[in-house]
């Protein structure tokens, strides 16, 4: 059986997966900073990502695993004094993520333990099947949101963040620009949502 999926469902999808994207991401930066012993960093990635979590927590009731979703759409919906909210508050911690981010490909000192490291050339990463950002800093523009009219994203305007070095520079990069794109996409999604429904019967 082929259940449509209520469009303000698809846009209320999209919006938690860019968030899970925003944590996952300040995640992962976080740990690439502690293990190349910048705890400072570190810490900073984590306390931005804290809002994040804190926004999926009001959301969703979950701060990392979520069951907002269900088949045939959601359990409930997001008002949209919540999604302004949202918006707001993520425009308040762009200039922290910029900060933060700024150090990953600026500093001198992280750029050396990072750039010609790793490498993975986009060959191999086809090989290999890659997938995510480790394909997309090896050139391969791949990029599942894109595929298969999936959620919202088929009614919001982006293209795949690519970075063609292959090595932990490049990883770095496409992790970076996707915090930036998620940021926007949700504020797109929340620009453009329709009323409605958000299940099916």
């Amino acid at each position: 059986m082929n259940v449509k999926i209520p469009e303000r469902a698809e846009y209320l999808r999209t919006i938690l997966h860019e968030l899970s994207r925003l944590h996952s991401h300040l995640l992962w930066l976080g740990l690439l900073a502690d293990a190349f012993g910048f705890e400072s960093l570190f810490m900073h990635c984590w306390r931005v990502r804290e809002t994040i979590l804190d926004i999926l927590e009001k959301t969703t009731g979950g701060r990392v695993i979520f069951s907002i979703c269900k088949v045939g759409g959601l359990r409930k919906d997001i008002d949209d004094k919540t999604l302004v909210e949202i918006v707001n508050t993520l425009k308040g911690i762009r200039k922290d993520i910029k900060d933060l981010t700024d150090v990953f490909l600026e500093d001198d000192s992280v750029k050396n333990r990072m750039c010609g490291v790793g490498v993975l050339s986009k060959e191999d990463a086809e090989e290999l099947c890659a997938v995510g950002p480790v394909a997309r800093g090896s050139g391969v523009v791949q990029d599942m949101r894109l595929t298969d009219n999936h959620g919202a994203y088929k009614y919001l305007d982006f293209e795949p963040v690519i970075e063609e070095a292959g090595d932990c520079y490049a990883r770095c990069k496409v992790r970076i620009g996707e915090v930036f794109q998620s940021i926007d996409l949700i504020e797109k999604a929340v620009e453009q949502i329709p009323e409605g429904d958000v299940s099916v019967d």
